[in-house]
């Protein structure tokens, strides 16, 4: 017989996944000063705070 979640479990998981929602990944192209080519960072942001993070 297959085990089930126990209902804490699946509370747990519903707010976990609420909050993941509020994140983001942001990628930035970034010029290198001696090559001239573009490189790419990647950085995991709060929605809230992409465009200070773009901004910089």
């Amino acid at each position: 017989m297959a085990k089930t979640a126990s209902k804490n479990a699946k509370v747990k998981d519903l707010k976990a996944s609420a909050e993941a929602k509020n994140w983001t990944k942001v990628i930035r192209a970034v010029r290198s000063p001696k090559t001239g080519a573009y490189t790419f960072k990647e950085a995991i942001v709060h929605k809230d705070k992409v465009k200070d993070y773009l901004g910089q």
